[in-house]
């Protein structure tokens, strides 16, 4: 049921059906004594769920709420509030946080993912732990109608836990930028905080329906907030996903930034500030060597995991790292939050421009990347690829032709029936010509 970032696929279709999710529930009611000491002995386990702005969401937190109820918990709804914040407020007396959330997937879809009372993720372990009660047909979720949680947590305490996370605020008054919201769970939170801060901002993507989240705007859809930067003359701009775990900015000149540039420039500033532990960051898989290679010249390690900001966290942890991410935009600083966190990177990146008295280009330039190409093949199986001659085989060739001078990383998506295949090169085309060989061959093999 879990793949790297939860429970997600269709809502209303396994395993996102009601009477699934609501069994889910009472699972994790049920796994909680075996994975959480935090609650008294005898006291009923505590709950707060949170979810973005996609239609199904409200009836999804009201089966969960109803399987957990029916386990004897206690359960509390922030309402439409930040993956983070659910993070950050489980940690304040909670034994779990649960958000509803399918992050960039479009409206149709819908995810479940589960904080611990301290607020990580949960780990395979736990998730194992999980799938095994959910599997277990000696017993039966609590029956009846389920009801809509009024929210009754204030996400109040999160956002002034970010205002901490800039003080230079005060030294950008003049300073305007533009927001994304994918009309999604920042919608509300983001240009609160940033004009409280004092900034000027320029909005969009902040009128959500249900059914609009992630619509050709948010952290995978850059496009039109590079050219709102553009065109009302921006210090900068900012796109979050759709759940505000993640956050892809843009440069005064209307370029994208990614996060490997995010994630150097605020390696070398913790650093200058004697702030980055062990002079280490980690990185996954996906992230371009042309990162590696700036850190190496600054003096700094890349440890690198596998794709997921929960597998970025338990590297960090065993480390004792202070600063981790995704290309893709999730980037953690164990400082202030043990998960992604649109809203603190942003600030991180503010503060930094404060800090240097540089423009995000300027910042941005220093991650010289190797051109990278991306190519995703559906699949209808999932089959171990070193195992099919002809797929093993187109691989071996291109890493022989790479010789030393790029990577190739192919694997299957955590979240989507797809195979990517990722290629980093000295020539865009001659990579991508690669890497539709394989792709080729993959389509015959597994469509």
């Amino acid at each position: 049921m879990f793949g790297t970032d939860g429970v997600r696929g269709a809502a209303g279709q396994y395993p996102l059906d009601p009477p699934t999710v609501r069994r889910l529930g009472a699972s994790l009611v049920r796994a909680l004594p075996h994975t959480n000491g935090d609650s008294a002995a005898g006291a009923a386990p505590r709950l707060l769920v949170g979810r973005d702005t996609r239609e199904s969401g409200a009836w999804i937190e009201a089966e969960l709420a109803h399987g957990a109820s029916g386990e004897g918990a206690v359960v509390t709804s922030a309402g439409v509030v930040p993956t983070p914040a659910i993070a950050y407020l489980t940690r304040s007396g909670y034994d779990a946080g649960i958000v509803i959330s399918a992050s960039h997937n479009p409206f149709e879809d819908n995810g479940i993912k589960v904080f611990s009372g301290r607020g990580e993720k949960f780990t395979e372990s736990v998730e194992r732990a999980v799938e095994e009660i959910v599997a277990d047909s000696s017993w039966h979720a609590a029956a009846g109608q389920a009801r809509a949680v009024p929210p009754g947590q204030s996400a109040d305490t999160y956002l002034d836990h970010l205002r901490a996370v800039f003080p230079e605020s005060s030294s950008l008054r003049d300073f305007k930028l533009a927001i994304d919201c994918a009309n999604g769970a920042t919608s509300l939170a983001a240009p609160g905080l940033f004009a409280s801060l004092g900034l000027e901002t320029v909005v969009i993507a902040n009128e959500p329906d249900g059914r609009n989240i992630n619509r050709d705007c948010g952290s995978t859809h850059p496009e039109g907030l590079a050219r709102t930067v553009v065109e009302r003359g921006c210090h900068m701009g900012v796109a979050f996903d759709g759940d505000g775990d993640r956050a892809i900015f843009v440069d005064d000149r209307g370029e994208i930034v990614n996060g490997d540039a995010v994630l150097l420039m605020c390696a070398r500033q913790l650093q200058r500030e004697g702030r980055l532990s062990g002079n280490t960051i980690v990185a996954t898989v996906m992230s371009n060597i042309g990162l590696e290679i700036a850190c190496r010249a600054s003096g700094i390690s890349l440890v690198r995991c596998p794709v997921g900001d929960k597998y970025v966290m338990e590297e960090m942890i065993k480390g004792g790292v202070s600063l981790g991410g995704e290309q893709s935009g999730h980037v953690i600083f164990t400082d202030y939050l043990f998960t992604g966190d649109g809203l603190a990177t942003a600030l991180a990146v503010l503060g930094v421009m404060a800090k240097t008295s540089r423009r995000l280009s300027a910042l941005a330039a220093e991650m010289v990347a190797y051109p990278q190409v991306l190519v995703n093949v559906r699949v209808s199986e999932r089959r171990d690829l070193t195992t099919i001659p002809p797929v093993a085989s187109v691989m071996k060739d291109v890493e022989a032709k790479l010789s030393g001078h790029g990577r190739l990383l192919v694997r299957y998506s955590g979240t989507e029936p797809l195979v990517r295949i990722m290629l980093e090169g000295r020539d865009r085309d001659e990579i991508a010509g690669w890497a539709n060989e394989i792709a080729e061959k993959v389509k015959e093999e597994l469509s």
